[in-house]
């Protein structure tokens, strides 16, 4: 198994951080040395203490960026990195981005998003659900009270994920997923076959539209709860200063 960090993506809403970075690489560390580490490195940390070696990055807006560090990051973590080329990442959305990474796939991955601060008891709490037939599992809050803006998940005890979308009450959901998944391997060839569907129907679609995509196949799709952790998905400068209060705790 291997690590997968989608890092393609611009983040506008970030600038003037984002006039020269990508959104991964935006600073999170404490104030006085916030530069001292970004969203990519936390992820890197994650996949480390748990003992990954080999992580794939996708990299497409600013992407001369992350070569540039590629080397430092990979002494700092002790992993080897791959960096996987989004020839659309300033056109399309991220159902493309996650297709682009359909080989890594293969080796069986933890995915996380390139903006989402979170311990690494996230990733502990999908391997501890791994297993049983399980085959794509889902990192869930339950606790978190929930908007308009979150992607929102149904879960039914016995059928596994049901449902995963903004665009629904948020009475209705059981938790928000919050960027972050375990994908087996065996699943590579069935989730990139709905993700090209997803982003050729609407090349603007999240790689989520891909996870309903599968369910509506038939395919079961299971989640992880992770407890009452602090997280963010970093998408402006309120979650970037939520982000690195959180950061300090890690």
């Amino acid at each position: 198994m291997i690590g997968l960090v989608l890092a393609a993506g611009a983040g506008r809403r970030l600038r003037p951080y984002t006039d020269t970075l990508p959104k991964a690489l935006v600073p999170v560390g404490p104030a006085g040395a916030e530069d001292s580490i970004t969203v990519l490195d936390l992820t890197l940390g994650n996949f480390a203490e748990i003992g990954l070696t080999e992580v794939a990055v996708i990299v497409g807006y600013r992407k001369e960026a992350v070569y540039e560090r590629k080397a430092e990051l990979e002494q700092k973590y002790g992993v080897k990195l791959t960096l996987i080329d989004n020839d659309k990442a300033e056109e399309w959305n991220n159902a493309y981005s996650l297709w682009c990474g359909r080989d890594a796939l293969k080796d069986g991955v933890i995915l996380a998003n390139g903006d989402t601060v979170h311990p690494v008891s996230v990733e502990r709490a999908l391997l501890a659900a791994r297993g049983e037939g399980k085959r794509i599992i889902l990192a869930l809050d339950t606790v978190k009270d929930l908007a308009d803006e979150e992607m929102k998940v149904v879960v039914d005890p016995e059928k596994g994920m049901t449902r995963i979308t903004k665009l629904m009450d948020p009475a209705e959901a059981t938790g928000e997923y919050i960027g972050v998944t375990l994908i087996e391997g065996d699943a590579a060839p069935e989730l990139a076959d709905a993700l090209k569907t997803v982003w050729e129907t609407d090349p603007q679609q999240f790689y989520e539209h891909g996870y309903q995509e599968l369910v509506n196949r038939g395919f079961r799709i299971d989640t992880a709860p992770i407890g009452d952790v602090q997280w963010v998905e970093i998408d402006n400068h309120a979650d970037l200063a939520r982000g690195r209060e959180i950061a300090c705790q890690y």
